[in-house]
């Protein structure tokens, strides 16, 4: 590839020194998005050129906004965000690293004083095309096309002629690992130019109808430009429109292709951007693989693989990793092995990543995914100045962020709250109410640190289109806490069943939302008078029971709450025993997950003071409820899983003996029931948390089971195995092993194996003192019984 240039046009329109391509205005410097090695080329040219302005390929909306990319607080990566006024959720991104040559130009033009503008089709016509069309416009894969049929990289395209099969390392040899100063500054564009006019006589327009019109509106832009300046116009653009702007076209044909476009109003900011989201596994279509070897490949000053090979280092020490800075060296000398042997001017990423995994790693790719994740791709996040445009509730989160120290990170990361401390408590309610809001910036998860309503453990990762989500958001209000209310009562009116609202009360609870609370109790009361569906009933009461514990640690009153649930699991007490006869086994272990969550509601519920027992000798709500568990119990038209579920759940509330669970076991497993019937009992008495240890700590419980199961016949025992299978596989190995090892020993040695002691340890009938006594004295160590201090005091003797 070679260009046609015999000169460059200074600032004052005259020719300049070093040649440029094409020998007349503008000066059109082709790049691809997001490549290092053209945001230094594009330096470099700019240098050589000084031209009077800079038109960048963007959307025009944004110029107002090129003089915050010289504020201090600006840190790529960002990304101009444009939505669409009426409908913030038809949005459009424009992300830029310090690496892109869009970014290197518009910051060369703030430093040299020269003026900058963004000649792309205007976001309002982009945003009225549409998402895929405004992804388009966003970052289109430059230098990357799409044939009329099937897509067509040119890169690949290029690759292939020159002998390469690796489109992106062909890239690295020929671009990326081109040093600045590597001769004429203007040569690379000049040969890119050439190769993107021979692709697009053979392409066309790749496919893409719309392109045609970007590109009229771009050369009206370039014209105005010149006219304007006289002269000393760069371009910085796309390659695949290099070829588009350099055609002579009349001003009548381009201003026909842009008559008639859709219009949207739209607003435009500044937003954070993240390398994970620059990286192309993140479905970003003008992507790239690896966005953290790019930025280290711009930012360091020399030795780039050396420098590389100490951030790696550097890493798997953090990681506990024996790294020392022989492996390094050895590291380096490998890489630049194999990029001679591989033909390669310098070592790229396929080496590193070689001699890394070889040498750092040994040969392992657990590490090296980690060096992938963290360095290939990326966690680093940009910033972006607080006098950025910003919907009203932006700026309130960002109040209160920066108020309650939870800074936005790219990085996942676990955040442990104590609720009982205040800067934590103002934490949980931001977060919760951005859930509320439909801005998932944190989850719920399981907390390492125990339980309690007074902890809360959260996940955290800010992604981009979170911004996207609080502009969405802005219609409900312009502070967190008045959009959070409004929409809450809103979702309340608009709720479609029960459920949805009791998990609306609990969640008004957690975001502490008192205003919407009213709203969200009338709606309860309600749908809940009205619902007459057992199964609707059963699956709204956990959620509102759970509501009533938080009372206690963020001090709202649930006095009201409490009472309607009290009278929710009133109406599922009557209605349940009904509901569960003549069920199906789908409907039946359906209807034991709803026994399961009333359950556990009503052991928290008996302990508030609307529920507790009366004193007139009358039972409570924790005894109603066991006698409506005592009915599933006994009554034969009840499935087979509720009536073993309703027998496990009362032995474990202490109101049936050993003895009695036994007989009820004994009578559903006896020779008329039958196998299905039985096998569906077992399931629901054993299944579920606990139900392993029974068997193991009850060997009258595990001699009935083993009974039954074999006098199953034999052309039932496949039908039986399935429900069987499901229950057992659920326990953990070791309950598991205990279980096969007290069968293996036989129905007739079980006790007497234990009393003898010969049978499993810790299993006899009396408890085995000698073994208990081996115990002690690591017990009183941990206790610190036997320390000096405690042996003068005479404690623990």
């Amino acid at each position: 590839m070679t260009g046609g240039n015999d000169g460059a046009v200074g600032r004052d329109g005259t020719a300049a020194p070093g040649g440029r391509p094409g020998s007349v205005e503008p000066l059109l410097l082709g790049v691809r998005h997001h490549g290092p090695g053209s945001a230094r080329a594009v330096r470099a040219a700019l240098d050589a050129a000084l031209p009077r302005v800079v038109l960048i390929e963007g959307p025009p909306e944004a110029d107002a906004l090129i003089p915050l990319a010289a504020d201090e607080e600006m840190r790529p990566p960002v990304a101009l965000l444009a939505h669409a006024v009426d409908e913030p959720g038809r949005s459009a991104f424009w992300p830029l690293a310090e690496f892109s040559p869009e970014w290197v130009a518009v910051r060369w033009a703030l430093d040299h004083d020269v003026p900058a503008r963004f000649i792309d089709l205007p976001a309002t016509h982009t945003l009225a095309w549409g998402t895929d069309t405004a992804e388009e416009a966003a970052g289109e894969p430059e230098p990357s096309a799409a044939g009329a049929d099937v897509r067509v990289d040119p890169l690949a395209v290029l690759a292939e002629a020159a002998g390469h099969d690796d489109p992106e390392r062909w890239w690295e040899d020929v671009v990326e690992h081109r040093g600045a100063g590597d001769g004429d500054p203007f040569a690379p564009f000049a040969a890119l130019e050439e190769a993107m006019g021979s692709l697009r006589e053979v392409y066309g327009v790749g496919g893409h109808d719309r392109d045609l019109v970007r590109e009229a509106y771009m050369r009206l832009q370039v014209r105005a430009a010149r006219r304007e300046f006289g002269g000393g116009v760069a371009v910085v653009c796309g390659a695949w429109h290099v070829p588009a702007l350099r055609e002579r076209t009349t001003v009548a044909a381009d201003r026909a292709l842009l008559k008639g476009l859709p219009k949207v109003k739209a607003d435009m900011t500044w937003v954070p951007w993240t390398y994970r989201r620059l990286a192309r596994a993140g479905g970003y279509g003008a992507g790239i693989d690896s966005p953290g070897w790019y930025g280290h490949l711009f930012a360091a000053p020399d030795r780039p693989v050396e420098r590389w090979m100490t951030k790696v280092a550097g890493l798997l020490r953090d990681e506990d990793r024996l790294v020392s800075s022989a492996h390094v060296i050895e590291a380096v000398r490998l890489a630049d092995t194999l990029a001679a042997l591989r033909g390669r001017p310098l070592p790229g990423l396929g080496e590193t990543t070689d001699a890394v995994r070889a040498v750092m790693c040994d040969g392992s790719d657990v590490p090296l995914a980690l060096v992938h994740d963290r360095l290939v791709v990326g966690d680093v996040m940009g910033e972006v100045p607080a006098s950025a445009p910003a919907v009203p509730l932006q700026r309130d989160l960002t109040r209160l962020q920066r108020r309650l120290r939870l800074k936005p990170e790219a990085s996942e990361r676990e955040l442990e709250l104590d609720l009982r401390k205040e800067t934590d408590a103002g934490r949980s309610r931001l977060l919760h109410r951005l859930r509320l809001l439909g801005v998932a910036w944190g989850e719920p998860a399981v907390s390492r640190g125990g339980t309690g309503t007074f902890r809360e453990t959260w996940r955290l990762r800010w992604e981009p289109e979170l911004s996207v989500r609080v502009a969405e958001a802005g219609v409900w209000g312009t502070t967190v806490l008045g959009a959070a209310t409004a929409k809450a009562e809103a979702d309340a009116v608009g709720a479609r069943g029960l459920a949805e609202v009791t998990e609306l009360a609990e969640q008004c609870l957690l975001a502490e939302l008192p205003d919407a609370l009213p709203t969200v109790m009338r709606v309860l009361v309600d749908r809940a008078a009205l619902d007459t569906d057992v199964g609707h009933l059963a699956q709204a009461l956990p959620a509102l029971v759970r509501s009533l514990r938080y009372g206690d640690v963020r001090g709202t009153d649930t006095g009201a709450l409490a009472e309607v649930a009290a009278g929710l699991a009133e109406r599922v007490f009557v209605g349940l025993p009904p509901a569960c006869a003549a069920l199906d086994a789908d409907a039946a272990e359906e209807m034991r997950r709803h026994v399961d969550a009333v359950h556990g509601a009503v052991g928290l519920l008996g302990e508030t003071a609307a529920a507790a027992e009366p004193r007139d000798g009358r039972k409570g709500l924790r005894g109603r409820w066991q006698a409506v568990l005592g009915v599933l119990s006994a009554r034969d038209t009840v499935p087979g899983v509720l009536r073993g579920r309703a027998v496990r759940l009362l032995l474990d509330d202490g109101v049936l003996g050993q003895e009695e669970a036994a007989r009820l076991m004994g009578l559903a497993l006896s020779p008329g029931t039958p196998p299905g019937d039985a096998a569906a009992w077992i399931e629901g008495f054993v299944g579920g948390g606990g139900g392993g240890m029974l068997l193991v700590h009850d060997e009258r419980l595990l001699g009935l089971v083993d009974g039954w199961l074999t006098r199953v016949p034999a052309e039932a025992f496949t039908d039986v195995l399935p429900l069987l299978r499901r229950t057992f596989s659920a326990y953990e190995p070791g309950v598991r092993r205990t279980l096969g090892e007290l069968v293996r020993r036989g129905p007739g040695a079980r006790g007497s194996v234990a009393g003898t002691g010969g049978g499993l340890p810790g299993f006899a009938p009396e408890p085995d003192a000698e073994r208990a006594d081996a115990v002690v004295p690591v017990v009183r160590l941990l206790l610190g019984l036997d320390s000096e201090e405690n042996r003068l005091a005479g404690v623990g003797t």
